[in-house]
């Protein structure tokens, strides 16, 4: 059995104390003092501290990380969810506005919605085809009023261009040559146009040829 040694509280020349009753593995722990009952509640946690080592807790929290919602975006407050599809637009509403087609654009011209830009060769050179082609492509190295550098691609056969020559650029890319994503405009600025050239010669800028006048 186990035993209490707590000193009685009306014992005569008695003026309080600190009993401890010891009853397994939990313990009472009793303060009598007649006239500051308050360090009773000062005293609690301290004698506890010390008497039972098994139950420390921790004297300051663990900081734990504040997160306002005000920093956090709508989306990762809560996720909305439909089981309903996403209807497509009915006939009527395609009739009244239809769709536009999507048309692919070179990534340097995609920013000003430019057809064409202007720029400076910095070097000519060839390059090769991937396969099964074979042979050798004419570009350019072009830096471009936007600052950016690009590779062109001289379409036609035969080209007067040489370095700090201005050339005028398009979109469109070679099929044949990896990371050529772009042409330079014949006929404009200082790229001549294809001679001796009879059909499509508005892509290549040739000018039409004049006719012998019959005397």
């Amino acid at each position: 059995m186990p035993t209490e040694t707590t000193p009685a509280s009306n014992a005569p020349g008695h003026r309080g104390g600190i009993g401890l009753r010891a009853g397994g593995p939990r313990a009472v722990i009793a303060i009598h003092h007649p006239t500051a009952p308050s360090l009773t509640i000062m005293a609690m946690p301290i004698l506890r501290h010390l008497l039972m080592p098994s139950l420390r807790r921790a004297i300051v929290p663990a900081a734990q990380p504040v997160v306002k919602s005000a920093f956090l975006k709508p989306s990762t407050l809560f996720r909305s969810f439909s089981s309903t599809p996403t209807q497509n637009a009915t006939l009527n509403q395609g009739c009244r506005k239809p769709r536009r087609a999507r048309h692919a654009v070179s990534p340097a011209l995609a920013g000003g919605h430019d057809p064409q830009r202007k720029g400076v060769c910095i070097k000519v050179g060839i390059t090769r085809p991937k396969k099964p082609n074979s042979g050798e492509r004419k570009t350019a190295r072009v830096r471009l009023t936007t600052g950016k550098t690009i590779t062109a691609y001289i379409p036609g056969e035969g080209h007067n261009i040489q370095q700090h020559s201005v050339v005028l650029v398009r979109g469109g890319r070679a099929q044949d040559c990896p990371g050529v994503r772009y042409k330079l405009v014949r006929g404009a600025l200082d790229l001549g146009g294809v001679t001796n050239r009879t059909n499509a010669r508005s892509k290549y800028g040739t000018k039409k040829p004049k006719k012998a006048s019959v005397s």
